[in-house]
C-alpha cells in the first residue's frame, strides 16, 4: 500500500520522515532549501568553517556558509588549473624556449618540464623537420643579358633561442637573404655559366652565401641544400639560344669523335714508330757484325796473301768471278760446229734463261745449259788454279 493511500499508516510509510517519526501535519515535498543549507554546513565544517549555532538565525548563517564554499570551490579550482598549467610536455622533435618576464631563460630539452604559471612563458620549436623555401625571378648576369632562376632552400632550425628571439619573422628574413645572395651570385656570373655548366657551380655559392647572411643576421636557421631547379632565358631569345645550346652539343660530340679517333691512332703511331727503331737498331747492329766479320776476314786473308801472294790472288780472282756470273745471265753460242750465222734473239735469251735454267739444250739450236756449262767452267778454273797451287809448291 503507497504511504499516502486513504486509510493506512502515513505516518509509518513517509519516505521524508527519519526513523518513521511523524513530521508534524505537513504532508508536501521535502524542503530543498533546507536540504541545500544542510550540505552547505557539512562542507564548511569540513573546510574548518564553524557551524550553525543553537539558537541563531538561520538566514544569516546560511548565507554565510554558502559564499565561504563557493569561495572553496573557487580556490580548488584556481589550484587545480594552476597546477595543471605548471606542467608540460616537450616533444623529441622539439626544443622549449623559456622567458620569464619576457627575458630569456633557458632553453629546456624533450621531455616533462616545469614552468611558473602566469611568469614563464614557453614557445615550442621544431628543431628537426626540414622546411623548404622558393625564389624566383629575373636578373642581370655579368654580361648584362637576363636570366631566369628558379631556387629550392632547403632549412632547418639550428638555434631556437636565436630563431624565437632575434628576429621577429624568421621566414621573411630567408625569403630576403635568399634573393639578396642569388642575385649577388648570379650578377657575378656569365649567362653561359648560369645556363649550363654553372648551375651545380652556382648553387653551391649561394648556399655559401646565404648561410653567412644568415648567421650574420642571427636567424638562428641552418641550410641543409640549396637547389638550382632551373635556369632559362627569356622568352624572346629561347629559340637562339636552343640552336646555341644544339651547336655546343654538336661541338662536344665531335670533340669526342676526335679523341676517341686520337686514341684509336696515337698508339698504332707509337707502336709503328716503335717498330721501326727496333728494326734500324737491329740493322744497325747487323752492319756492324757484318763490318767487323768482313775486317777478321781481310785481316785472316792479308796473313795468307803475304805468304802465297800469287796463288792469293788468283784465288781471289776466280772467287770475284764465280760471283759474278751466278749473279747473271748468260748465253754460249758454240761457232765451231756449226759454220751458218745464227740469230739469237737476245732479249727473250735473257728473260727464259734464268726459267728454263733445269731444261736440257737441243742439237739442232746449238743451245746448252747455262747453268751446266758455269759449272764446268768454274770447275776447270778451279782445277788450273790447284795445278798452279801444286806447281808453285
Amino acid at each position: 500500500m503507497a504511504w499516502n493511500e486513504p486509510g493506512g499508516n502515513r505516518n509509518d510509510n513517509d519516505p521524508w520522515g527519519t526513523g518513521g517519526g511523524r513530521r508534524g501535519n505537513d504532508q508536501g515535498p521535502p524542503d530543498l532549501d533546507e536540504a541545500l543549507k544542510k550540505g552547505l554546513e557539512k562542507l564548511n565544517k569540513m573546510l574548518g568553517g564553524k557551524g550553525k549555532k543553537p539558537g541563531s538565525g538561520g538566514g544569516g548563517s546560511g548565507s554565510a556558509g554558502g559564499f565561504g564554499a563557493i569561495l572553496a570551490l573557487a580556490a580548488i579550482l584556481v589550484v587545480g588549473y594552476v597546477a595543471f598549467q605548471s606542467f608540460y610536455t616537450v616533444d623529441e622533435q622539439q626544443r622549449a624556449v623559456v622567458l620569464r618576464f619576457g627575458e630569456y631563460s633557458r632553453t629546456e630539452n624533450p621531455g616533462l618540464r616545469f614552468k611558473v604559471p602566469l611568469i614563464d612563458d614557453v614557445s615550442k620549436v621544431g628543431v628537426t623537420n626540414v622546411r623548404t623555401a622558393k625564389s624566383s625571378g629575373q636578373m642581370l648576369t655579368q654580361d648584362e643579358n637576363l636570366v631566369t632562376v628558379d631556387l629550392q632552400v632547403q632549412y632547418r632550425v639550428g638555434d631556437a633561442q636565436a630563431y624565437v628571439l632575434n628576429v621577429r619573422d624568421s621566414n621573411q628574413a630567408l625569403a630576403f637573404a635568399t634573393d639578396s645572395a642569388l642575385r649577388h651570385e648570379v650578377g657575378s656570373s656569365s649567362l653561359d655559366d648560369v645556363l649550363t655548366e654553372g648551375r651545380a657551380e652556382l648553387a653551391v655559392r649561394v648556399e655559401q652565401r646565404l648561410q653567412s647572411f644568415l648567421e650574420e643576421y642571427g636567424t638562428g636557421l641552418q641550410i641543409v641544400r640549396v637547389n638550382v631547379e632551373s635556369t632559362q632565358p627569356p622568352p624572346a631569345v629561347q629559340d637562339a639560344f636552343r640552336e646555341v645550346q644544339r651547336a655546343r652539343e654538336d661541338e662536344q660530340r665531335v670533340k669526342e669523335e676526335a679523341e676517341t679517333y686520337r686514341n684509336k691512332v696515337v698508339p698504332e703511331a707509337r707502336g709503328q714508330a716503335q717498330r721501326m727503331i727496333e728494326e734500324a737498331n737491329a740493322y744497325k747492329q747487323e752492319v756492324i757484325e757484318r763490318a767487323r766479320g768482313e775486317s777478321a776476314r781481310f785481316r785472316e786473308l792479308l796473313a795468307v796473301y803475304q805468304q802465297a801472294p800469287g796463288v792469293t790472288r788468283e784465288r781471289m780472282y776466280l772467287q770475284t768471278l764465280e760471283t759474278v756470273l751466278s749473279n747473271s745471265s748468260k748465253i754460249l753460242v758454240d761457232t765451231e760446229s756449226s759454220g751458218n750465222m745464227m740469230y739469237l734473239p737476245l732479249d727473250r735469251l735473257t728473260q727464259n734463261a734464268l726459267p728454263r735454267s733445269g731444261s736440257q739444250s737441243s742439237g739442232s739450236s746449238g743451245q746448252m745449259d747455262i747453268q751446266s756449262v758455269t759449272d764446268q767452267v768454274l770447275q776447270e778454273l778451279r782445277t788450273r788454279q790447284d795445278t798452279n797451287v801444286r806447281r808453285s809448291r
